[in-house]
């Protein structure tokens, strides 16, 4: 959950796929270590399928949000 917060909107306007997956492959990984024999195998097992999960859920929420509208400013 720490590292999601490094995927600002600052740099995509439209990250929530990158932070799903993220934030799927942190979750995935402990719950995995947690609930297997305590191997380092289970934990990737986890984050690999965390981060599929996170990564769908968030580019259905990508497709979902409008496209940001440019209003102008010095930016440009």
């Amino acid at each position: 959950m720490l590292l999601s917060g490094c995927t600002g909107t600052e740099a995509l306007p439209s990250n929530a796929t990158q932070t799903g997956a993220v934030t799927g492959a942190l979750a995935g990984s402990v719950i995995g270590y947690n609930v297997g024999d305590h191997s380092g195998k289970d934990a990737v097992l986890g984050a690999v399928a965390g981060a599929a999960v996170g990564g769908l859920i968030g580019n259905e929420v990508d497709k979902s949000n409008p496209e940001p509208v440019n209003t102008g400013g010095w930016h440009e």
